[in-house]
């Protein structure tokens, strides 16, 4: 597992009525503030000030094909070639990182078919090189090819 050292952030946070909301910078509105949505942030946040992942090559909650079955992914990180290079799938922080959350961002790839898969807990993550026929465990985030 990779332990995530997230960057100093401070989002825009309002409150109406009984809810919380942040505000998204990739989907440019105001989320309900619930744990996964603090993951997925923050974990953006991780993609672009550490790892230095071109911010306009990321998408968030776009929707996806899958058979008969319409899915949204968390994040999907493009290639400078606007191709899918990585698909992350955020979960809450006491949500394991177990094989039905890996089961779901394989499922993902049936579509998209990326070199790289990320499930994370905003804690911790797993990231896995997809090959041709295998699929390995790496100890660290890929280095984005822009």
């Amino acid at each position: 597992m990779i332990k995530i050292e997230y960057p100093p952030y401070q989002p825009r946070i309002k409150k109406e009525g009984t809810l919380e909301y942040i505000f998204d910078e990739w989907r440019k509105r105001w989320m309900v503030l619930t744990p996964e949505e603090w993951v997925r942030q923050n974990f953006l946040q991780y993609l672009t000030k550490v790892k230095e992942y071109p911010g306009s090559l990321i998408a968030v909650e776009k929707e996806i094909a899958l058979g008969e079955l319409k899915k949204r992914f968390d994040i999907v990180v493009y290639d400078k070639d606007s191709n899918p290079w990585m698909i992350v799938e955020c979960k809450e922080m006491n949500v394991s990182l177990d094989k039905t959350v890996l089961d779901q961002v394989l499922r993902y790839n049936i579509t998209l078919q990326v070199p790289y898969l990320v499930i994370t807990n905003g804690s911790y993550c797993r990231a896995l090189s997809m090959g041709k026929n295998t699929m390995i465990e790496i100890d660290e985030m890929p280095t984005h090819a822009s």
